[in-house]
């Protein structure tokens, strides 16, 4: 999640529990809003120590903890230093709080997508991800923009009363937002079970996802792919694709799924995205050979998606790839 949304959930949630009182507690909590995220400085050490990673400890309880434990004795003073000797004033303890809810608010919004987090390290290996909401999600950015515009507009333009409500909405909007997703995505997961996937991949909407499923047997790849909607059930059959694995160009293997299976492992090693995101892969027939495009399911918007284009020719067997954002749905349409 990019930090501007991590920082105004900490600012609204600061808000919601010290109000315009403790302006210094909200500006504090808004601040470690963004602190976990510091922990790609310590990448260099990452590789010695694995939980210096970024999303590593840094995005933990404990991690969260021993930094609101030192920030209640530094924060203060940055705040006093550059906003005014009035933030730096106040309990010691209310400052531990801010910067604890601050930073576990942080924790809960990376929570929500794909990409996990350790939030029990180092006691626990065991990483967390809701599933509930979209890496990109344009919906979630656009009310960050609005709640920014909204507070700077109303910066020294109204009164104080009017501040309040306004930034009482806005935190009221954003918890209905996670109810409402994380409630979804308790059903999706019941869905999920009965229709027998693995997988829960949040749309834009919250009431529609994916389900997936990838099983490796018998020397092939199988993926499976549905979308459903909470209330309608699922959009049409699923898509299925098959990956031989090791098949190479052999007689037995029909050429789009020979294709497929030369063009999977240049795809990942063409795009870190392919790696870390569910995927899928459409096939095409072209003069001399195929043209694949593996994309993500998770990262895309506005019908587009992040990918790999892949063409092969199957008289060598060669494989160029180039990365893409492209409708799935059109992509052979757009290939020249």
């Amino acid at each position: 999640m990019d930090p501007f949304s991590h920082i105004l959930l900490a600012y609204l949630l600061g808000f919601g529990v010290f109000g315009a009182q403790g302006l210094q507690y909200v500006v504090a909590s808004a601040f470690a809003g963004a602190l976990p995220d510091a922990d790609v400085l310590l990448h260099p050490l990452a590789a010695r120590f694995p939980l210096l990673r970024h999303r590593g400890i840094s995005h933990s309880i404990v991690g969260v903890s021993a930094v609101a434990v030192v920030g209640t004795f530094l924060v203060p003073r940055l705040l006093a230093w550059g906003l005014g000797a009035g933030f730096g004033t106040g309990s010691p303890i209310y400052f531990f709080v801010a910067l604890e809810v601050g930073g576990l608010s942080h924790v809960l919004l990376d929570a929500m997508d794909h990409w996990s987090v350790p939030i029990f390290a180092p006691f626990s290996k065991q990483e967390y991800h809701f599933d509930a909401d979209r890496i990109m999600n344009f919906g979630a950015m656009s009310f960050t923009v609005f709640a920014y515009g909204i507070m700077l507009y109303e910066r020294g333009r109204v009164g104080l009363w009017l501040w309040e409500l306004t930034t009482d909405l806005l935190l009221i909007a954003a918890l209905i937002y996670f109810a409402v997703r994380l409630a979804a995505r308790w059903q999706a997961g019941r869905a999920r079970v009965r229709l027998g996937f693995d997988d829960v991949i949040p749309q834009a909407n919250p009431l529609i996802f994916l389900l997936h499923s990838r099983t490796e047997s018998e020397g092939a790849i199988r993926i499976r792919v549905v979308r459903y909607h909470l209330v309608h059930g699922a959009r049409g059959p699923s898509q299925i694709l098959s990956l031989p694995v090791g098949s190479g160009t052999t007689p037995n293997v029909p050429p789009p799924e020979a294709a497929l299976s030369l063009s999977y492992p240049a795809a990942l090693a063409a795009s870190w995205i392919l790696g870390e995101t569910h995927h899928f892969g459409k096939v095409a027939g072209v003069p001399g050979g195929f043209e694949v495009y593996w994309y993500s399911l998770e990262m895309a918007s506005f019908g587009r998606a992040a990918g790999v284009l892949a063409r092969v020719d199957m008289a060598t067997g060669a494989v160029t790839t180039k990365t893409a954002w492209r409708n799935p749905e059109r992509v052979f349409n757009r290939v020249g």
